[in-house]
Parts: C-alpha cells; sequence; structure tokens
C-alpha cells in the first residue's frame, strides 16, 4: 500500500491530499528513509512524521485497504 493511502486510512492524516503534500514536502520518513506519496509500505515498517516542531513516530502492525474507525488503532503502535 502506499504511504499516502495508509495515512489517510489510518486516519492519522485526514485527507490523502495532505497526505501526499507532506510526503511531497519530505515531511514523512520511512525507516529513516524521505518517503514520496507513492513509497510502499508494509507491516513493520517505521513512519515519522513531522508537523511543526512536532514529531510523531510509529510502527506499522496492520496493513489493510478499509478499515472501521474503531479499528484503525489496530493499524499502528505510537513509539
Amino acid at each position: 500500500m502506499r504511504i499516502d493511502k495508509f495515512l489517510k486510512v489510518s486516519r492519522v492524516i485526514k485527507r490523502r491530499t495532505l497526505a501526499q503534500e507532506a510526503c511531497d514536502r519530505d515531511k514523512v520518513t520511512i525507516n529513516g528513509k524521505v518517503a514520496k506519496p507513492g513509497t510502499a509500505v508494509k507491516e513493520g515498517d517505521i513512519v515519522e512524521i513531522r508537523f511543526g516542531e512536532n514529531i510523531t513516530r510509529f510502527r506499522i502492525k496492520k496493513v489493510s485497504e478499509h478499515v472501521r474507525k474503531e479499528e484503525t488503532g489496530e493499524m499502528y503502535e505510537l513509539l
């Protein structure tokens, strides 16, 4: 799954266009490497997102195309 879609499906970022913009501005890294919107993610990857001065780090636990709102917490684990 693409990182921009994962961020939207997991509700880390509310809209896919915002996720794409964050990736285009080099604010998203996967396993320490800058990620573009089309970069593939898999279980076990560590994602880091910079929102201003805040940094959010999490490990991907589950990759799924469609998830109910109540199940989004099962997709990643904050570090």
